[in-house]
């Protein structure tokens, strides 16, 4: 028989990484690696299609082997960042009424700056609703095209409740005249026309830009002989098939970093933490909480946008970040790498090249301070010193880690440095990583307040070539636990070939009835099923934010061949070991609080009389980390009365406030939460979600404290 296949890439800075997995036993089969193609003529696509070849090639792999191959991409991200976009003629109109007045001043735009000089160039036409009629829509669009709009955006008020208005003018843009079109309301179903607008504008600038660099992509996927469909990574954590990447490009905005997030995931036993990928030149740093990536709106041109990508901060300090000095210590820790200044790391260099090392300070370029630190060779050939140096010179890489490297090298390249502060090799290299510690560490806890992480819930998980480099002495200050998982310099491509098909929709809904949320639902399952999951795999996750009354529906899925979960089943006493662990308590503190088939829920209280509390699932993973709650088990027919009952005996008095609990079900294999400030509302939210499991069938309801 032959194997089935997932081929994940990876687009990155400097590299282009290529996995292949086995769907079966999901273990690795092989890898390889090309240079990102930047300056080919068909873009980083080349670099993908190269890497996908490379691995085919390379691992004998057939083919009618694959069944599932994604990419990640920086195209999106890129063309934004370097002002590689198309001018947007927009032609807006309105229902009619009160709203038309507002309607032509929201839609029309100022061009968007991208900084650095860039911008997207925006053109606007608006026809009044008494005046709306094809023949003025056509005038509209020869006008814009007049003043040298390439693609159009058809948006107009209200268009989220009827879109007829804006499909009207895609009919005439695109399928009479054959110019690309984004349709306000395909890219979002949210309130706001001016947002909404700019939202469209954004993916619009884009689409020119996208559809080569996919249908290149496509083309080379189908003469390589491989049939299934190709999928692509979204900046938001999932993938989508590429013919809906074709309609909405700006979804795939920070894709690469998302490419990482999953990756993690899969090695993350814990279902909060922050994920921390390092590569040479910067540092990724983003929250997982309930066992899904964290998400917000993206920013363009100063400007918030709808489109929903990963919540990262990008920071300018990773493994080959080179130090600057001052007269009296380390200063400062990048942003400038030795990637930047085309100079090798000591720690890569052969000890015997490192012969009578001089310290140079300089400027890698132009407009650079001038305190970043070479070390000039007898040979005339200059180094410098990065965090993977002086992680090598504290032993905390190992050989088995991407960052090790040679320790005698680092240390003869760091004593010129030594000399000049009058200290030793030791200290400076701890004076380096705590200059990076000083930046990365406000964001962690930043983050984690953001998303109401408490302490002992942080573990960083540590990938990308660079992890080790930093991750063990942060977490060492921190005091925080963290992981680097097999394969960490390749975990995006991982991340990709193992990658859900995900969508959203959103919707503003005052008061959302139990219909409300069916409707929603439904949306989002077939917005899933149209980027590639297959039907049955489609699970929707609903959320309901009172202060905006917006309602969301989070639906992932798996493609038609989904991968087997082959990981063992852990034991009760395994699983009352990795309870206790993470509790930071010993087992005999750890109490069963409630048990069904496929979870346990275990408690421990602290010593400030905190009851802690988690849930794990019969693999081993902890599915929920909380600082104080509560869990019972009950019928399914019975959830209302023992949610009644925590709503009470689980709220937080505050002086100005009543804080109610969150809730957690566990029933079948799935863990459902929910949120809100309403009881009723959050029965309801249950109720939808309940009514698929037998009122006999025994469940547990666990209950949350929330954090102050």
């Amino acid at each position: 028989m032959s194997r089935k296949v997932r081929m994940g890439i990876d687009v990155g800075g400097t590299h282009t990484k290529a996995v292949a997995i086995d769907n079966d036993t999901q273990e690795i089969i092989g890898k390889a690696t090309v240079k990102t193609t930047h300056d080919d003529k068909k873009g980083v696509s080349s670099g993908v299609v190269l890497a996908f070849k490379k691995c085919m090639k390379e691992n004998n792999i057939k083919p009618e082997d694959v069944v599932f191959v994604a990419h990640s991409t920086t195209q999106a991200t890129n063309a934004l960042i370097e002002g590689d976009v198309t001018k947007v003629g927009i032609i807006s109109t309105s229902l009619g009424g009160v709203e038309g007045l507002m309607a032509r001043a929201q839609t029309y735009l100022k061009d968007i700056d991208l900084g650095s000089g860039k911008k997207i160039e925006i053109c606007s036409e608006y026809i009044p609703n008494k005046k709306f009629t094809p023949e003025n829509v056509r005038t509209a669009a020869k006008h814009l095209k007049e003043k040298g709009a390439k693609v159009f955006v058809a948006s107009c008020a209200f268009g989220v409740d009827d879109s007829v208005a804006e499909q009207n003018i895609e009919e005439i843009t695109k399928g009479e005249m054959g110019m690309e079109t984004t349709v306000a309301s395909d890219i979002t179903k949210l309130y706001g026309l001016t947002r909404r607008t700019r939202t469209a504008a954004i993916n619009a600038s884009i689409l020119p830009k996208m559809l080569n660099t996919a249908n290149d992509t496509e083309n080379s996927v189908r003469e390589a002989g491989v049939k299934v469909p190709l999928m692509i990574m979204r900046g938001d954590g999932g993938v989508m098939e590429i013919n809906e990447m074709k309609k909405r490009p700006v979804l795939t905005m920070l894709s690469g970093p998302a490419a990482s997030v999953m990756g993690s995931l899969m090695y993350l036993r814990a279902s909060n933490g922050v994920y921390f990928e390092v590569g040479g030149t910067t540092t990724n740093i983003g929250v997982i909480k309930d066992g899904r990536p964290a998400i917000d709106y993206s920013i363009v041109g100063g400007h918030r946008t709808y489109i929903s990508s990963l919540d990262v901060r990008v920071l300018g300090v990773a493994g080959g970040s080179m130090i600057r000095l001052s007269k009296n210590r380390v200063e400062d820790v990048g942003p400038r790498s030795a990637h930047i200044a085309g100079l090798d790391y000591s720690a890569f260099t052969p000890e015997e090249e490192i012969i009578d090392p001089k310290l140079e300070l300089f400027s890698p370029k132009e407009s650079d301070p001038s305190d970043y630190v070479a070390i000039r060779l007898k040979n005339g050939k200059r180094i410098t010193i990065t965090n993977t140096c002086a992680a090598n010179v504290l032993g905390l890489v190992t050989e088995k880690d991407y960052s090790y490297g040679n320790v005698a090298s680092c240390r003869k390249a760091m004593q010129p440095v030594a000399d000049y502060l009058g200290t030793t090799v030791e200290d400076v290299a701890e004076q380096i990583l705590t200059r990076a510690y000083e930046k990365i560490s406000p964001i962690i806890l930043e983050l984690a307040a953001k998303y109401k992480l408490e302490h002992d819930q942080i573990s960083l998980v540590g990938v990308g070539g660079g992890a080790t480099s930093l991750i063990g002495f942060i977490s060492k200050k921190m005091d925080i636990h963290y992981s680097v998982p097999e394969n960490a310099e390749v975990i995006s491509s991982i991340g990709v070939a193992l990658a859900m098909v995900r969508d959203v929709v959103e919707r503003v809904v005052p008061n959302p009835t139990a219909g409300d949320i069916r409707v929603i639902k439904r949306e989002a399952i077939e917005k899933a099923v149209e980027s590639g999951a297959a039907p049955e795999t489609v699970e929707v996750h609903i959320e309901i934010d009172s202060q905006t009354s917006k309602l969301t529906a989070i639906a992932t899925g798996s493609t038609e061949v989904k991968t087997q979960d082959l990981m063992a089943a852990c034991t009760e006493e395994e699983a009352v070991g990795i309870a206790a662990k993470d509790m930071r308590c010993s087992k005999e503190d750890v109490m069963m609080a409630a048990q069904i088939r496929n979870f346990w829920v275990f408690q421990h209280r602290d010593e400030k009389g905190h009851v802690l509390i988690r849930i794990i699932d019969k693999k081993g993973f902890i599915r929920v980390q909380r600082a104080d709650g509560d869990a019972q088990i009950c019928k399914a027919s019975g959830y209302r009365n023992v949610v009644s009952a925590f709503w009470e005996s689980l709220a937080v008095y505050t002086a100005d406030a009543i804080l109610r609990p969150d809730f957690y079900i566990c029933a079948g294999g799935r863990v459902m939460d929910f949120t809100g400030t309403d009881l009723d509302q959050v029965l309801m939210l249950m109720e939808v979600e309940m009514q698929s499991f037998e009122g006999d069938d025994d469940i547990i309801v666990v209950g949350a404290k929330a954090q102050i």
